[in-house]
């Protein structure tokens, strides 16, 4: 293990040194339902902070009738353990692709593989909530405001990173106070002592280094949830932006990708198998995932490898009959609630890179 990899993979590929953002190969992505720790994804806007548990605080506070202050023992010897089965998807999974279109300075070039799951163990937020006398009855248009002690720099000015959910969503026993990732403590790169997870919403929500729950009236004034991860039109750009108009982003929407094959590559002609993963936000569930191998003239439904639940992606494969030629592999799903992909990726583009779910292609060459 060195020291800059913090225990990933060899292979691991990192988009930035400092702050540390980097990503698992795409064709060692979804090969399990769980992404090994070695090969889950960082996703970081400081430095990773090195906290001493045996002094480590988690205040509580706000809107509370009991402001709290645990320690992590305190946390784990009070409070139900549970696990919780997630996916983490950054909002700007796919960023690469809307890049081709047009370009979009100072965001990282994130290609399909800012995305893990992984089986989370800790205690229900809820229930903290309720130690402290969260009124549940006045949740409609209450906040819970995460802050973390990880620091970053936006505008000259340096601040710790923060954002919030709703408190409606923060009362759903799918959301935790994680301490526990794939069997182990939390890795430093993940959060240790104590991450949010925040299942079905874009991974800045889940908060990582946690330190503070506040529960106020409006949404985190954090420059992570006042300005960056909004949704613009794709007319508007960093010149002729009002950050008050654009869509502050919460749960994921639908998407699919494939993992088994990456640009131009050349296989052998007879049977391909193609395979990758599908992930829908808010609870929603993967219901079909279809597949084209011309460009999406045709397409076919592939097989759903796993009984993903919620809040989990979906893996997916299809074996294909190929002869020689150009092929161009093509991918959408389709969720729950009957929503689906845009087909082209300039449809879906924005100045940030936000939420590419436009039909996924590979183009291959069989010989």
């Amino acid at each position: 293990m060195s020291k800059t990899n913090f225990g990933k993979h060899s292979d691991f590929v990192v988009k930035q040194e400092n702050p540390f953002n980097a990503s698992p190969p795409v064709k060692l992505l979804g090969r399990s339902s769980v992404t090994p720790t070695e090969l889950f994804f960082v996703r970081s806007h400081g430095d990773v902070p090195m906290v001493n548990v045996d002094g480590y605080r988690l205040a509580v506070n706000g809107n509370v009738s009991k402001s709290l202050s645990l320690s992590l023992n305190e946390l784990k010897n009070n409070f139900e353990r549970v696990e919780v089965s997630a996916t983490l998807q950054c909002a700007g999974n796919r960023r690469e692709e809307l890049i081709a279109v047009q370009p979009i300075p100072h965001e990282l070039p994130w290609g399909v593989e800012a995305i893990s799951h992984a089986a989370w163990v800790g205690v229900r937020l809820r229930d903290v909530l309720a130690a402290a006398g969260v009124d549940s009855e006045a949740s409609l248009h209450q906040h819970v405001d995460f802050g973390g002690l990880d620091e970053a720099e936006r505008l000259n000015t340096r601040f710790n990173f923060g954002g919030s959910i709703p408190l409606t969503k923060a009362l759903n026993a799918e959301v935790i106070l994680a301490y526990e990732m794939n069997g182990e403590p939390l890795m430093p790169a993940h959060g240790f002592p104590l991450r949010a997870l925040v299942p079905g919403f874009i991974g800045a929500r889940s908060v990582k280094w946690l330190e503070r729950i506040t529960v106020q009236d409006e949404p985190s004034q954090n420059y992570f949830q006042r300005h960056a991860y909004r949704l613009f039109a794709p007319q508007i750009g960093p010149e002729t932006v009002n950050w008050d108009e654009g869509i502050m982003l919460s749960e994921m929407n639908v998407t699919s990708v494939i993992c088994s094959h990456v640009e131009e590559e050349q296989v052998a002609s007879g049977v391909v198998t193609v395979q990758g993963y599908s992930i829908a936000g808010g609870g929603r569930d993967v219901m079909r995932v279809d597949v084209s191998c011309d460009g999406g003239e045709s397409w076919t439904a592939a097989k759903l490898l796993n009984d993903a639940g919620p809040w989990a992606w979906t893996l997916w494969k299809l074996e294909l009959e190929l002869k020689p030629g150009k092929y161009q592999l093509v991918v959408r799903a389709v969720d729950s609630a009957i929503n689906s992909q845009s087909a082209e990726v300039a449809q879906v583009w924005n100045f940030k890179g936000y939420m590419n779910n436009a039909w996924h292609r590979v183009n291959i060459i069989v010989e």
